[in-house]
């Protein structure tokens, strides 16, 4: 009777020492802009979620903490971000004509923060 009870509960407790653990039972995700995305297309999402989208995108202006590096990659991804975050418990996606995708890994760097809301 034991074996076959270890036999039950070994799997299910392999299973809980692997699955990845969150607060809330919520992967913390980022938008970020898609490496593979020609620039034209980046530049357009980029102005729509700065304009029409409501991305708050006063951090990457000049003299602000997210200016740096000045590519239209980094300053298309803190824009992304911003817009996802703001939007995403109302229906907002990550997916800007697919600009961008989501990450597990927080893309902040240096006194650059990308914004993440439960």
């Amino acid at each position: 009777m034991a074996i076959s009870m270890f036999k039950l509960m070994f799997p299910l407790l392999f299973l809980s020492m692997i699955l990845p653990k969150t607060a809330n039972a919520e992967f913390e995700l980022w938008c970020v802009a898609d490496e593979q995305t020609t620039d034209s297309d980046l530049q357009a999402a980029l102005n729509w979620a700065c304009g029409k989208g409501g991305a708050d995108c006063s951090k990457i202006q000049q003299d602000q903490p997210c200016y740096f590096p000045n590519t239209l990659k980094d300053h298309a991804s803190y824009a992304f971000n911003s817009y996802f975050q703001k939007f995403k418990n109302k229906g907002g996606s990550c997916y800007f004509r697919g600009a961008a995708i989501t990450t597990e890994v927080d893309p902040s760097h240096g006194s650059c923060h990308y914004d993440f809301f439960p």
